[in-house]
């Protein structure tokens, strides 16, 4: 789901960017914003950060006694994207394996099909193997597919979401 939320951020301008003309000054909070934004990719309560919309506004900025730096606090809204239990979306297959498939939808690359979670598909293996319906659909490697999210998992480290998806339920399964 998309998310608009409204964030209070610091930005640090090293001393060396700083100018007396006020244009450029707003200019290199708004580059080091969306550097800094860019960086962070996500958050496990507001999931994947995708676009800065608005800078809502910016407060005075404040000297770091021991590099000279100055830190503005500024406050500005973006979209992200998180998965939510029970949500149905999209994704396209990238991966086919003998116990289930890979999914990618938005900025989220581990969604998991089991093959458990698919009634009526059977495992076909070969060179690009597939899983096969009694109806002759198939889920192969860049099928989309409709599913429903049964769970969601944050990876600190990583700095991103697992999901677990099932096709129980109707008008679930490859989009024609």
């Amino acid at each position: 789901m998309y998310l608009k939320v409204q964030l209070p951020w610091n930005v640090i301008i090293p001393a060396e960017n700083l100018d007396a003309k006020g244009l450029m000054l707003q200019r290199s909070i708004i580059v080091r914003l969306m550097e800094n934004f860019a960086t962070r990719k996500a958050t496990k309560d507001l999931g994947y950060f995708l676009a800065v919309t608005t800078l809502e506004s910016m407060g005075e900025g404040r000297v770091r006694q021991h590099t000279g730096d100055v830190l503005f606090p500024v406050v500005f809204s973006c979209i992200t994207f998180k998965l939510f239990r029970g949500e149905i979306l999209e994704g396209v297959v990238h991966k086919v394996l003998k116990h289930g498939v890979f999914l990618r939808c938005g900025p989220v690359e581990n969604i998991y099909l089991s093959y458990l979670k698919m009634p009526d598909y059977r495992y076909v293996p070969g060179e690009n193997p597939v899983f096969l319906s009694d109806k002759l659909s198939k889920i192969e490697k860049e099928v989309v597919i409709r599913f429903i999210v049964i769970g969601t998992k944050w990876l600190e480290v990583e700095r991103e979401f697992q999901a677990l998806v099932s096709l129980e339920g109707d008008y679930l399964g490859p989009i024609s």
